[in-house]
């Protein structure tokens, strides 16, 4: 039988796996020219879904952690993947978003007390190499600003995993992680919705096919997703929990060659083989002898960990 730990990592890698499909939606139903929009209607509706199922609302201190956390992980991140989108080949910026998991490992030496082990670089090393093989191409052309956007989005999501992994579970006033979820993306698409009608106007008249893609991308794509990923991140260690996220282009890639008929090539074969082993190599348990300490309770020094997350 599989083990808690085991059942907890499947169901965390189901968010990425359905992140993996918001390419193919996109691009089948949704209106074009408007990654802003989609953004908006993925994240306020999912957090306002989600808030009427947990009727809870902030207190204290979350009210502005909240606001900090859904522009790390929402608002910012689609605003910069926007730019990245827009200045980038997919493929680039996908290697670029690739960096992230071995930001969020860095970050978590100091912030939550994770070991950077030598296996969790080369395992980050070989999943940026297999990412690379799935969705690089020769005529991959290399923007300044849109790279920037690209680093800037994966350190904004990086940066956001660690804040909500070190937040969670600290204190009387921390939300269980479907709360914490809904808070962050209502903060996010707010935060998120000014910006797309600045950039890209009012939003077009939707047929039903946009509007059955947007249904998704909320409630399976977001709410679900992220109600996930977030659990997931509250029970296991965030360095290896980021890691999950490099199944998000594989499955992109993987669901094109089996929706669409695109072709799946030997050299994206390969990409896909790399990243699966780089995620099983990063989220292999550690030996109970070679864990390290975990942090003392907020109360005595600061941080607890507990917490969530894409």
């Amino acid at each position: 039988m599989l083990s808690n730990q085991a059942r907890v990592l499947i169901a965390t890698a189901a968010a990425p796996a359905t992140w993996g499909t918001t390419y193919l939606v996109t691009t089948e139903f949704l209106p074009a020219g408007r990654p802003l929009l989609a953004g908006v209607l993925r994240a306020l509706p999912a957090g306002l879904l989600l808030l009427a199922i947990v009727r809870v609302l902030p207190r204290g201190s979350w009210w502005w952690r909240s606001i900090v956390l859904g522009t790390l992980n929402i608002g910012a991140f689609f605003a910069l993947l926007f730019v990245a989108a827009y200045r980038l080949p997919g493929g680039v910026a996908a290697i670029a978003g690739a960096v992230q998991p071995l930001l969020v490992a860095a970050l978590a030496v100091p912030a939550l007390g994770e070991r950077l082990r030598p296996r969790t670089i080369a395992a980050g090393a070989a999943g940026v190499a297999g990412v690379a093989l799935v969705v690089l191409t020769a005529q991959a052309r290399l923007d300044a600003l849109g790279l920037a956007a690209a680093l800037g989005g994966a350190a904004s999501m990086a940066l956001g995993l660690v804040l909500t992994k070190r937040w969670s579970g600290t204190g009387a006033e921390a939300p269980p992680p479907l709360v914490g979820t809904a808070w962050q993306l209502v903060a996010g698409g707010l935060v998120l919705a000014p910006v797309a009608f600045a950039v890209e106007g009012a939003p077009p008249t939707l047929d039903a096919a946009a509007v059955g893609g947007y249904t998704y991308l909320a409630v399976v794509g977001t709410a679900l997703a992220y109600g996930l990923w977030f659990r997931g991140l509250a029970a296991l260690p965030a360095g290896a929990t980021s890691f999950l996220s490099l199944l998000s282009p594989v499955v992109a890639v993987l669901a094109g060659w089996l929706l669409l008929g695109q072709a799946l090539t030997a050299v994206q074969a390969l990409g896909v083989v790399t990243v699966l082993a780089a995620v099983l190599t990063a989220i292999r348990p550690t030996p109970a002898a070679a864990r390290p300490a975990t942090l003392p309770p907020p109360a005595a020094a600061a941080v607890t960990v507990a917490s969530a997350r894409r």
